[in-house]
């Protein structure tokens, strides 16, 4: 019998399903390709999405080890490893000692990877504040209020572990 998920067996409302929905459409707009390529062209850079989470991460961290650097991201290494080498080419980062254990390195944004998050940021800013024009002060006031509450919720549900029963093995003993 397979286990059950504790959030799949209760029942959930008809604004959950709402809800989720909207979050899957959300994420599907803005990562698509189109989406990307429209918010390079007004950046005035070329960077792939894979860069871009890279150089967003970096911005809002000190410098970090490329291993921590793909568990954030929830990537494999190598991925990381690839983009940086990338990243260093363009200029956009620089490998620098870490000064708890000198055989390892941190990456950091050079300051044409900051200056490139920089324009990035103001030109989705901008795409944001576009669609968000009709509404009032007080609409967006309320809706970061409740942006910041969902992503601290979201948060600190997968930092829970979950108490699943262990799978059992698909051979049976002989």
């Amino acid at each position: 019998m397979p286990a059950q998920n504790p959030a799949s067996a209760a029942a959930v409302s008809a604004n959950v399903v709402e809800i989720e929905h909207v979050l899957s459409r959300m994420t599907y707009l803005a990562g698509r390709a189109r989406q990307h390529e429209r918010l390079m062209a007004l950046a005035g850079l070329d960077l792939d999405r894979a860069a871009v989470a890279i150089l967003r991460n970096l911005a809002a961290s000190d410098p970090v080890r490329p291993g921590v650097l793909a568990v954030r991201l929830t990537v494999e290494a190598s991925h990381v490893t690839r983009q940086l080498r990338q990243l260093e080419r363009g200029g956009y980062v620089v490998r620098v000692a870490d000064p708890e254990d000198r055989r390892a390195q941190r990456v950091q944004l050079t300051d044409a990877g900051l200056a490139a998050v920089e324009r990035i940021r103001e030109v989705s800013r901008r795409g944001v504040a576009l669609a968000l024009a009709e509404w009032t002060p007080e609409e967006l006031e309320h809706l970061a209020v409740l942006f910041r509450r969902l992503v601290h919720d979201f948060l600190v549900h997968t930092e829970t572990p979950l108490d699943l029963p262990a799978r059992t093995s698909a051979v049976s003993p002989m």
